[in-house]
């Protein structure tokens, strides 16, 4: 019924604005540093979304409301946003307002020549809605299943930040800051673990992904990639905020310095983050303590005016402490009624401390044509690792009374099996992961003799050097009990159920690097076609392999069409080389002779621009990867635990579907639908399934991956109140089919036959803005007339407040049998954050 509503009022909105008497606005667009005109840049009302472009003259004409003062906005790629405050205009009316932009100083992170068509099929977006999108976790990783496409959040759920893409699990994810590869934490096992991931969304400009098929310029990984960009400061301007969760502050700039045109620009962001507050709803009672910190700086200086340096520097700790009391969870079917009832002693205090330190020296001649730039890039990543708990549990596993009619319901009404469970873990892990880069890129223009006729080529290269460090010490181990015999059970030893005990120290080098080129023509009032193909190469000393890995990208876009709509087909092998989690197995041995996993991907997809009004995006994909040399695992709430060998080969397909538009004028708002089939085989297995009901197994070609997840629907959607556009409403709603996951210790031939319950959860905020720069005017002596904007919100966490489940507990009997216990994710939470923008 809300749905219907809304879009009743979207028509009738439209049919009004159709109806409106309008005035027109015509003139040309220059740029401020030659006076050449500017083409394809974007003009549009603010708060509006009817958007003209300017053609290849510069010229523009569009129609704005008569009798009403509008703001007009002119933006283009590469240049400083501007706009103009109109005043009333009478219908019928003309009236000519000639503008320029100015061009951005920018550290050559470019596309040398714009196009309509999207770089390589990345999905692009602006970041700052997303500010007050309603999250858990603060991270920008969290929202990406909401923008992105194939994303989904695993069995960390609203925990944590780590996504799967299309198949793949964590590891499997390329992510770049200013084209630096970010690293994170080994050792992480569970989502509550999970501080502030690296970027930062106060600082970040822009960001774009692609879930597969992306072109050889990006790194080796086998599902996905995130391209982050931070800001270059033009001014002076800050935020802070805070909340029940933590807070956050930033600060940003441009300073003159040394010769005239020289400019030092500064962005600095600290972040804190404490979930005490999320994990009081959990179904294990006692002392959380997590206190999670990030401070970051990304400073730029121009050397000359040909040369930019660039600083990117970050310090992360996360310490996790908890002491646990009791929990008591109810699980089981529904003629089967069970509780777990545990007490506990003992502690558990993790601490992940991370450092990155990263220097760019790009040099971008002044040319007129065919420009070019080199860029020579060096970083050092730090982390140190530390986990530590000693954790006894005495537990009781009951029956309950479920029958309504029964004077005993809810009662126990039977113990099933009593025992003690201990953990003991001292591990620590050290890694230094330090590169030095160059890479470049070179456009060579045409000239083609048809004015309506544009082409180039856009050469790009790299060549890169990394040595890697790693420091591993394993003490770990369990001791099970069951009605007091220990398990395993011996008549004459008292033995553990598991020991890891292990010392490893590894020190490689990887060199890599790419060739690319991408070819651009376009036809006015034709077509437009970009052809991008190029060869990755990787070497690693410690397994000895190379592995040569071609990719190519075909874009299409039809321009003598009323359709605005582009077609994409992508393929190319991909390996990813192993880290350190891969070469070691379940028992904690390093096994150097692993090789890379490998996959050959083939995307096809469209994006199809809608809309008069409003626009509207339509982007579809389907894709088929066919994947061998993979390192089987299994995973734990979202600790991936690796075989260690190459021993398995597997595929994934599926389609993506994704739906984003302004729904409601002004207020953009996105729909993500995927399907997947993820299935994998061991070698030297003969897997098998087993219905309900048979004693034997009947023989399978494969079985499913860990991540495979049938279904998932993501939807964020933005609303605000008719009369007052200051009330914003922010909803996110996540649906996804359960992940498989089957027998611990024992899941081989019959690998993966159970699933987790299907996720669903539903996240709403409501935002309030206090405060805006535009009413000065009006309000000049307000007390919050020294910001720029504030924000108040009140978030809803879990609205429904459904029990999710993240992982399993595995509790055994004396007689072997092992029962499930699910490890349910939050419950209802109503957060409070306040945002000041300066």
């Amino acid at each position: 019924m809300i749905l219907r509503a809304t879009l009743t009022y979207l028509f009738i909105l439209s049919a009004l604005f159709t109806f409106a008497q309008t005035a027109t606005i015509s003139g040309t667009l220059t740029d401020t540093s030659d006076n050449q005109p500017i083409d394809f840049a974007s003009v549009y009302i603010q708060g509006n979304t009817d958007v003209v472009e300017t053609n290849e003259k510069g010229e523009y004409k569009i129609e704005v409301p008569a009798n009403t003062t509008v703001t007009l906005v002119f933006s283009r790629t590469g240049y400083e946003a501007n706009s103009q405050l109109l005043n009333p205009i009478k219908a019928g009316k003309k009236r000519t307002l000639d503008m320029q932009l100015t061009p951005i100083d920018s550290e050559i992170d470019i596309t040398v020549t714009d196009s309509k068509l999207e770089s390589g099929g990345m999905i692009t977006q602006e970041t700052e809605v997303l500010r007050l999108l309603p999250t858990t976790t603060g991270n920008l990783e969290s929202v990406l299943p909401h923008i992105a496409l194939g994303v989904s959040s695993g069995t960390g759920g609203e925990l944590s930040s780590q996504y799967n893409v299309r198949g793949g699990n964590y590891d499997e994810n390329l992510v770049y800051v200013n084209d630096f590869e970010i690293y994170r934490p080994q050792l992480i096992r569970a989502g509550q673990q999970e501080g502030l991931t690296f970027a930062n969304m106060d600082l970040i400009q822009s960001l774009s992904f692609s879930s597969g098929g992306f072109e050889s310029k990006y790194g080796d990984k086998l599902s996905s990639v995130l391209d982050i960009k931070y800001k270059l400061p033009t001014e002076f301007k800050a935020s802070l905020s805070g909340s029940f969760l933590g807070g956050s502050a930033h600060v940003e700039g441009s300073l003159p310095v040394g010769k005239a045109g020289n400019q030092l620009r500064y962005l600095v962001g600290a972040r804190y983050k404490t979930t005490r507050y999320l994990l009081g709803t959990l179904d294990i009672t006692g002392e959380y303590t997590p206190d999670f910190t990030d401070i970051q700086a990304y400073v730029t200086y121009d050397v000359s005016p040909d040369w930019q340096l660039g600083i990117l520097s970050n310090y992360n700790r996360s310490v996790y402490r908890f002491i646990p009391q009791e929990r008591n969870s109810g699980f089981g079917l529904f003629d089967l009624a069970l509780n777990l009832f545990a007490v506990f002693d003992g502690q558990e205090v993790d601490d992940f401390t991370t450092q990155m330190t990263s220097v760019s020296m790009t040099y971008l001649p002044e040319r007129d044509r065919n420009p070019l730039f080199i860029k020579f890039m060096g970083s050092t990543y730090r982390s140190v690792e530390n986990e530590r708990f000693d954790i006894i549990g005495r537990y009781a596993l009951q029956q309950i009374e479920n029958n309504l009619g029964s004077d005993n319901f809810g009662e126990v009404i039977g113990v099933l099996g009593t025992g003690t469970q201990q953990q003991y873990v001292r591990n620590t892990l050290n890694a230094n992961v330090s590169n030095l880069e160059v890479r470049g890129g070179w456009e060579l223009q045409g000239d083609p003799e048809d004015d309506a006729v544009t082409r180039s080529h856009f050469l790009q290269w790299s060549g890169k050097y990394q040595t890697e460090f790693i420091d591993d010490r394993l003490n770990e181990w369990e001791r099970l009990d069951s009605a007091g015999y220990s398990i395993p059970y011996d008549t004459n030893l008292v033995l553990l159920n598991s020991v890891l005990k292990s010392e490893n120290e590894l020190t490689s080098t990887r060199l890599s690097g790419f060739l690319q080129d991408t070819y651009t023509f376009r036809r006015d009032s034709a077509y437009e076609i970009r052809v991008s193909a190029g060869v990755r190469a990787t070497y690693w000393d410690l397994n000895k392999e190379l592995f040569i890995s071609p990719r190519a990208q075909l874009l299409y876009k039809p321009l003598n069409t009323e359709n605005d709509i582009s077609f994409r087909l992508a393929g190319g092998l991909y390996a990813q080389p192993p880290f350190y989690r891969e070469l070691r197995s379940l028992e904690g041995q390093v096994n150097t002779d692993v090789l890379s996993q490998k996959s050959a991907h083939i995307v096809g997809g469209l994006t199809w621009d809608f809309g008069k009004r409003a626009k509207y995006r339509f982007t579809s994909e389907i894709y088929y990867k066919q994947l061998w040399d993979l390192v089987s695992y299994d995973i734990e709430n979202v600790r991936i635990r690796y075989s260690g060998k190459n021993d398995a080969t597997g595929y994934v397909t599926g389609i993506d579907l994704r739906l984003n538009g302004e729904f409601v004028r002004g207020a953009e708002s996105w729909f993500n639908l995927s399907l997947l089939r993820a299935r994998e085989s061991l070698d030297d297995v003969q897997h098998q399934v087993r219905e309900i009901g048979e004693a034997e197994g009947r023989d399978v070609d494969d079985v499913p991956r860990p991540t495979d997840q049938f279904m998932t629907l993501s939807v964020f959607f933005q609303d605000y109140l008719p009369k007052n556009e200051n009330f914003k409403t922010h909803v996110n709603v996540t649906v996804g089919t359960g992940l498989a996951y089957g027998l611990l210790g024992n899941n081989r031939v019959f690998r993966n036959t159970y699933r987790f319950p299907a996720y669903h959860r539903v996240d709403i905020g409501f935002s309030y803005a206090l405060w805006n720069k535009e009413r000065r005017r009006t309000q000049p002596r307000h007390f919050l007339r020294f910001t720029e904007d504030a924000w108040l919100s009140l978030e809803v966490f879990n609205l429904l407040q459904v029990q999710n489940v993240a992982s399993n507990t595995w509790i055994k009997t004396v007689f072997n049998q092992q029962y499930a216990i699910p490890n349910y994710l939050t419950s209802r939470r109503i957060n409070l954050r306040l945002r000041f923008d300066f």
